[in-house]
């Protein structure tokens, strides 16, 4: 389907998409550049590159597929960096996990290109960052949200679907607005309260013989308080409104349950766990309860 993948950016994503490509047979050859010379050799030694571009305008000459695999807070340098070597019916793409300020950042850099833009943000990935994790399986099964805007081209719109679903995902559309206000909800406000939770136990001086005694439930739920800081950072940033309207919420609904505890009022205690836990138990995802 494409002559050349240009992959700005050789970590754990764009290596994984680079892979899933390469073995959907939908790419001749990948181009890539990183601001690490070292992670574009890995990746060239590693088979996710075919060869390495020392400049991100480099790699997309004659490119027509861009995928900018970045920090949120490098999309708007790398943009500006790219678009004079931006072909006419290239398609570019992000995987960012905020999308209204990458759009606004999208719309400085690019001009009169921004219509070749479709944002895009996979839900995969993984605490384990680096082009060494990449894993051509990564996306298979997983939601890919594309966030069009009305000057975007159907066409690139279609294309973009149409790559996601050939590597084994499941495409779905919505605005910059509403995909922020969600993921805030189910995904940065989790980060940060893992975040929270863990530093809690670690900061305390007896921290390190309560973690030793740690099981499952205290892993599965810190698991991505390992995730990349520089990463999470960003994220948080951008879309730290949002963010912070969920956290004002979680305070709330823990409020209530120290209320509950502190009252002794086992009654209150138990109904809001029961709320909590029937929600739960009945909660679907992709039509399997989890």
């Amino acid at each position: 389907m494409f002559k050349q993948l240009a992959l700005i950016g050789c970590g754990l994503m764009g290596g994984s998409f680079a892979l899933a490509l390469k073995r959907a047979g939908l790419v001749e050859q990948v181009v890539g550049h990183s601001k690490s010379a070292a992670s574009t050799k890995l990746a060239l030694g590693l088979g996710v590159v075919d060869s390495c571009a020392e400049t991100a305008l480099a790699a997309v000459s004659g490119a027509d597929l861009v995928l900018i695999a970045v920090p949120v807070s490098a999309t708007e340098t790398c943009l500006t960096a790219i678009r004079p070597g931006l072909q006419g019916d290239a398609l570019l793409m992000d995987v960012g996990s905020t999308k209204c300020d990458v759009v606004d950042t999208a719309r400085r850099a690019l001009g009169g290109q921004f219509e070749q833009f479709v944002p895009a943000h996979p839900i995969a990935g993984s605490e384990q960052a680096g082009v060494a994790h990449a894993d051509a399986g990564l996306y298979q099964g997983r939601q890919v949200i594309l966030t069009p805007l009305a000057q975007t081209r159907d066409d690139l719109v279609r294309k973009a679907a149409t790559v996601w679903t050939a590597i084994g995902a499941q495409v779905r559309q919505m605005s910059p607005e509403r995909h922020d206000a969600a993921f805030a909800a189910v995904s940065h406000l989790p980060h940060l309260l893992a975040f929270a939770c863990f530093s809690s136990v670690a900061d305390q001086p007896d921290g390190l013989d309560h973690l030793s005694l740690a099981g499952p439930g205290f892993r599965d739920f810190t698991r991505i308080a390992a995730s990349d800081p520089a990463v999470w950072r960003d994220i948080l940033l951008t879309n730290r409104e949002q963010v912070l309207q969920q956290s004002q919420r979680f305070r709330l609904t823990l409020d209530a349950l120290e209320q509950a505890m502190l009252a002794g009022d086992a009654q209150a205690l138990e109904d809001l766990i029961r709320k909590a836990s029937s929600a739960r138990s009945a909660w679907q995802i992709g039509g399997a309860a989890r």
